[in-house]
């Protein structure tokens, strides 16, 4: 079962409400590595009219999109790592959208040239949509706001230092991307095996549109639709539905936090079925400095106590997925530089 947790407390005082809501949390990330969250009004962001005011990227004309496209789908452009990604057929996921770096909420948070995980994201000019950048600015605002929030709980529920996490964040790279999944047309699978493109749910048939994956970072907080389709795997292997409630945010914990927690913390695989309608989600995904050093907490073995570079581990992760390929050896490892 997919737990729904109240957090209105995390924004208050401490206290036994606090402490409650913390203990929720862990047993989530510690049980099915997966959970929804509610609030008060006001205290969560990605309400309605957030959400509308972010997709209305997708109105774009394909020429307004092509300077956002990534050099991967148009080598002209300079931008790696974030940006555009089209819809590709004969992959394990069918998905269009943009990835954002928090240059749009701070643009001296971009630095042009060495990593590419630092890069300036492409943005649609403000005359093609008037106000979307200023409401990319304040959801991305608000998102690093709510994430600082529950590592800070997370981290009192493994009963360490609240602020334990805090320094690796200081400057981090978290990615807002924004997702549109079209209803699947038969030649976008056509080449694929029948166990990439369709899975048995429920007693029927249903085509994947976003296929099994672990998230690379450290909490993945998102908004949805109200569109059904996104399901979490139990320790079981039973694929449960994430409940895609309005006036609620899926929270799933990634694999830097599982590798930070020497396996106390789970990261949950996931997955996103298709269906006759148009899917739209707005991930958020929360992460520290490229360069911040992880060491493990609890390290238990040579293989999990070495220090990591956070930067090596996402380049490595991401490149597992179709919208990054063609970027194999492009940022080579750097290495955990403890001096």
């Amino acid at each position: 079962m997919i737990a729904r947790i109240d957090v209105s407390s995390l924004f208050g005082a401490p206290g036994r409400a606090r402490e409650a809501t913390d203990a929720a949390i862990l047993a989530a990330a510690t049980g099915t590595g997966f959970m929804t969250i509610a609030a008060a009004p006001g205290l969560l962001p990605g309400g309605v009219a957030e959400r509308a005011a972010l997709l209305r990227i997708f109105t774009l004309s394909e020429v307004a999109r092509a300077p956002l496209l990534r050099r991967s789908f148009a080598p002209a452009n300079r931008n790696l790592y974030r940006g555009w990604f089209p819809l590709q057929n004969n992959a394990g996921s069918y998905k269009e959208g943009i990835d954002i770096g928090p240059d749009v909420a701070d643009p001296a948070r971009a630095v042009a040239g060495g990593d590419p995980l630092m890069e300036p994201t492409p943005l649609p000019p403000e005359d093609a949509l008037p106000g979307w950048r200023s409401a990319a600015a304040s959801y991305y605002r608000g998102m690093e706001r709510l994430g600082i929030t529950l590592m800070r709980a997370l981290a009192r529920g493994l009963g360490l230092p609240e602020t334990v996490f805090d320094a690796a964040f200081a400057g981090g790279i978290s990615t807002l991307r924004l997702i549109r999944y079209p209803p699947r047309p038969p030649a976008s699978y056509a080449g694929l095996a029948e166990a990439v493109a369709w899975v048995e749910h429920g007693g029927k048939r249903r085509l994947l549109i976003g296929g099994e994956h672990h998230d690379s970072g450290f909490v993945t907080l998102l908004a949805q639709d109200g569109v059904a389709g996104l399901q979490a795997q139990a320790a079981n292997g039973a694929w449960l539905d994430v409940p895609a409630e309005e006036g609620t945010l899926a929270v799933n914990f990634g694999l830097l936090l599982e590798r930070w927690t020497t396996g106390r913390v789970k990261a949950t695989r996931h997955r996103v079925l298709g269906g006759v309608q148009t899917r739209h989600s707005i991930p958020f995904f929360f992460e520290p400095r490229a360069d911040a050093v992880i060491a493990p907490l609890e390290p238990r073995g040579a293989e999990l106590a070495a220090p990591f570079s956070y930067g090596d581990h996402l380049w490595a992760a991401m490149l597992r997925f179709p919208e990054f390929r063609g970027l194999e050896g492009v940022r080579p490892p750097r290495g955990a530089n403890l001096s």
